[in-house]
């Protein structure tokens, strides 16, 4: 008796499908962490990819940029990390970098801002999530004999008490026994300033029979080693009412809106009511409401 040729496809396709997933974690491995010249020359940044437990580097190619002449009130701030970027950039003697600090406040915006104002200068940044912390050694050793300066960028980076991940970050900044070379840096964001949660219990002496660590002191000292090992810890804080006014200003006349300032304040204090706090982000998703309502009024 003779089969369906449609049935005999079906039961062909799951072997098929298969074989397919052979051949690709096969070829893969040979395929992954390939950054040929040209790559970094016409893209300036890249995230960390992970597939099937292989790594390799990806192009980003539109990426949000920003602009630091945005980042109305942090002035002294950006004026320190750009001095070392700038270091970084002329192959000087530089620092990683931890940015701490309330969310919203433009941790995040300030960093992508410097790849924005030294790619030119051969700047190149890449995106490494948490989870993959474990493949900065890999990633690490794509970058050496690379003629450009790589920033590997951490963003919202925090660790739960029961998290061992970390140990590889402190390893990269500072005490493993691989070197890590001239022209990579770490550039991470926080919203907290060590990284890592600090207890109520952490600052107070503990005595009690209930306790089971003989030497408490060594847990807080593990905490604060891994945000010591960035050699500069810059905070950036919530902003005054007149900052946040600034900053409406500004981004109203950047987009060339037609508004009375008195009204455009007292429309900015309203959405304040209803916002988080007053921030940078706080202020640009007022003008981007504003900017739409008016658009329908047009």
């Amino acid at each position: 008796m003779s089969r369906n040729p449609a049935q005999s496809f079906h039961d062909l396709l799951p072997r098929l499908e298969r074989l397919l997933d052979r051949v690709e974690r096969i070829l893969e491995p040979h395929d992954q962490g390939k950054t040929d010249g040209p790559v970094f020359d016409d893209t300036i940044a890249f995230r960390w990819h992970k597939k099937n437990g292989h790594g390799k580097l990806v192009s980003i190619l539109h990426p949000d940029l920003t602009d630091l002449e945005d980042l109305i009130g942090l002035d002294q701030e950006i004026e320190i990390i750009s001095r070392n970027t700038e270091q970084f950039v002329k192959s000087a003697p530089a620092n990683n970098v931890l940015i701490w600090g309330e969310r919203g406040t433009g941790k995040s915006s300030a960093v992508k801002g410097f790849l924005t104002r030294f790619a030119g200068e051969g700047l190149r940044m890449i995106e490494v999530k948490k989870l993959d912390l474990e493949d900065l050694p890999e990633i690490v050793d794509l970058l050496w004999d690379r003629p450009e300066r790589f920033i590997l960028f951490c963003d919202d980076l925090s660790f739960d008490e029961d998290e061992t991940i970390y140990r590889e970050l402190k390893a990269i900044l500072e005490g493993g026994l691989t070197a890590r070379p001239d022209n990579v840096l770490i550039y991470a964001t926080s919203n907290r300033r060590h990284l890592m949660p600090d207890l109520h219990a952490d600052n107070t002496p503990r005595f009690s029979p209930d306790d089971d660590e003989i030497h408490p002191q060594e847990t807080v000292e593990e905490k604060i080693s891994l945000s010591d090992r960035f050699g500069l810890s810059i905070g950036f804080y919530r902003i005054n009412q007149e900052t946040y006014f600034c900053i409406v200003d500004y981004l109203i006349a950047k987009r060339g809106l037609d508004i009375d300032p008195s009204l455009a304040r007292q429309e900015a204090l309203k959405w304040l009511q209803h916002a988080s706090g007053r921030s940078g982000r706080v202020a640009r998703q007022f003008v981007d409401d504003l900017a739409g309502r008016m658009s329908l009024e047009t």
